[in-house]
């Protein structure tokens, strides 16, 4: 039995047993891996570097690249795996990015450094300062209001008054003729 065709997940119930991993990552180039290159006469051995040398870090090279293939394929199935475990119990992406969400806010408001900008916010909230600040912008407020209340109806007044003068009245005919005339 191919040890590449068994199912390599610990959990799986077919533990053991030969699995077609078509699906799999094998083909997946891995980064750094050069197969068939060292030593060869477009490539050839680094200075210092012996036949046998080489012939060794090329085994160890295919183990390596075999044992990160398995961890894929492990990988690959605990993801599958947890899927669908997440499927069983309702859980989707949605409702663990909303858990998620809602675990950082409250790993936030516990920090040292929210409660200490909390406190801060609170102490400065009290403060014969800010209180000041907030009435005059209060004031200033009210005051800006009545002010451009004020201006909105000096402005509508004054409009119409110069609706009502000779002069408008005037140009609104040599309008409305012009545009009869047209």
């Amino acid at each position: 039995m191919d040890p590449a065709s068994q199912d390599i997940n610990l959990n799986s119930p077919n533990k053991g047993l030969v699995v077609d991993h078509s699906d799999s990552l094998s083909d997946v180039p891995v980064e750094g891996a050069v197969e068939g290159a060292v030593g060869n006469a477009a490539n050839p051995l680094p200075p210092g570097l012996t036949e046998e040398e080489a012939e060794e870090l090329r085994t160890e090279l295919t183990k390596v690249e075999e044992e990160i293939n398995t961890l894929r394929q492990v990988l690959s199935a605990k993801e599958r795996h947890a899927t669908e475990l997440k499927r069983k119990l309702g859980l989707s992406p949605l409702t663990e990015l909303k858990q998620n969400l809602t675990k950082s806010w409250q790993d936030v408001q516990t920090s040292n450094a929210y409660l200490s900008a909390s406190a801060t916010l609170d102490d400065i909230a009290r403060s014969e300062a800010y209180k000041k600040t907030q009435e005059t912008l209060s004031q200033a407020g009210q005051k800006t209001s009545a002010a451009l209340t004020t201006v909105g109806t000096v402005i509508s007044k004054r409009l119409g008054d110069m609706r009502n003068s000779a002069t408008f009245k005037s140009f609104e005919d040599k309008v409305g003729n012009l545009k009869v005339g047209l």
